[in-house]
């Protein structure tokens, strides 16, 4: 039995159902249909008939009749309408007028249990729940000047004594019971839907910033959120590595395109895994070129310690690894000093850096070694209490001239 009222209520919550209807429409005209069709059964299946018994039988009529209407009305809208929206709009003009000639009838305000309050329910609040706040607001304008002709007409009215006193008050206290229970119930599921919307506001919002603090720095994404001016700093002390395969050229030869992209992710990631480690900075990849800075957009007094830190580990974990059964191996250049940071463009924008301390440290890694970690004095002097360090003489570096290296062996007493 409740298998069979169920398959019923659902089935009446799918009339005037098209494909093109969203979830949330088709959720809107299931509780419409739902709600006026077991309120419409109540008007010719109790109201009416009492009215009726009790000797009310113009009004008691009415209410059968209206009652009637709208349930075939409700379960048969394609054949009777031919469209939802049409369906709505003549039983809105219908029931109106409807409520007005029972409050006529029945003698005025009490006597017809406040039917004239019904009107808020339908067509206002139908419209408010099916197509929004603009044709709610025309209906309820068309409903509040019934109630006042309702009202005006009532003096003029002779009331019914056929009624027990009771009923006419119990009437009146479903009317209100009614429309308060519908306006709730409403609001209630625009609260929720509001809430619903809200959490999925927040979701996308959080992974929008997930997604551009991916790309840039926690400080520089709040600053781009909420400000459009030009983002550019100057650090006077700052350290850039950057890292490069060996051979990758004749690697890439002989690789398929996604071998080749999983080769380089799975390495990347863990160097990401490490950069994260120790607080520092990832500002690009580059083809098969890793670039890192410390230092920036935080100043830190450690920043070339941190980062020959950083560099010992990419080393070693490149050392003992195997990729795709591919043994790689990197240059690693580090450089340290002043440079300029920023964001350009202001689409598919990075946070970058700019300078003779980000050229030199470039030049550190192309002219190094692999397996080698290569740093410039710079660097060497920020770092050499701390690790140990072989000189490496005198390189020359187009537009630096010679420059004095060393190779960064490992961790003082290590």
């Amino acid at each position: 039995m409740k298998s069979k009222i169920y398959g019923a209520i659902q089935w009446l919550a799918r009339q005037g159902v098209s494909r093109d209807d969203t979830e949330d429409q088709r959720t809107r005209k299931g509780i419409f249909n739902v709600a006026v069709f077991f309120a419409s059964s109540i008007y010719f299946v109790i109201i009416g008939p009492l009215y009726m018994w009790l000797g009310e039988t113009l009004a008691g009529l009415e209410y059968v009749l209206v009652g009637l209407v709208f349930c075939l009305s409700i379960a048969f809208v394609q054949p009777l309408w031919g469209s939802y929206d049409r369906f709505i709009s003549v039983i809105s003009w219908m029931f109106l007028p409807a409520c007005l000639l029972a409050h006529i009838l029945l003698g005025g305000f009490v006597e017809s249990g406040g039917i004239l309050l019904w009107g808020l329910g339908h067509p206002v609040v139908t419209n408010l729940l099916l197509y929004g706040s603009r044709p709610a607001i025309r209906w309820f304008a068309l409903f509040f000047l019934n109630l006042l002709i309702g009202t005006a007409l009532s003096p003029f009215l002779n009331p019914t004594h056929k009624l027990p006193p009771v009923m006419m008050y119990a009437m009146f206290a479903m009317s209100v019971g009614f429309i308060s229970f519908a306006i709730t119930a409403v609001l209630a599921y625009f609260l929720a839907r509001l809430e619903d919307a809200h959490r999925l506001v927040r979701g996308e919002q959080e992974k929008a910033d997930n997604l551009l603090l991916n790309i840039l720095p926690r400080e520089i994404a709040a600053i781009l959120k909420n400000d459009q001016r030009t983002i550019a700093d100057s650090f006077e002390g700052a350290s850039i590595l950057f890292a490069d395969v060996v051979n990758f050229t004749p690697l890439s030869a002989k690789m398929r395109p996604v071998e080749l992209v999983d080769l380089l992710n799975e390495v990347f990631s863990q160097f990401d895994v490490l950069v994260e480690k120790y607080g520092l900075e990832k500002i690009k990849t580059i083809g098969d070129c890793y670039m890192v800075a410390a230092g920036v957009p935080r100043p830190r007094t450690d920043h070339a310690v941190l980062l020959t830190q950083l560099a010992l580990e990419m080393r070693d974990f490149i050392q003992r690894s195997e990729f795709s059964g591919h043994r790689l191996s990197f240059r690693i250049g580090i450089n340290s000093g002043p440079v300029v940071a920023g964001v350009i463009g202001r689409k598919k924008f990075i946070y970058d850096l700019w300078g003779d301390a980000v050229n030199t440290a470039s030049r550190m890694e192309s002219h190094g070694q692999a397996g080698v970690i290569q740093i410039t004095r710079n660097t060497y002097e920020l770092i050499k209490d701390g690790f140990t360090c072989e000189p490496h003489g005198t390189i020359h570096v187009k537009g630096k001239g010679d420059m004095d290296v060393w190779f960064v062996v490992g961790r003082a007493g290590g």
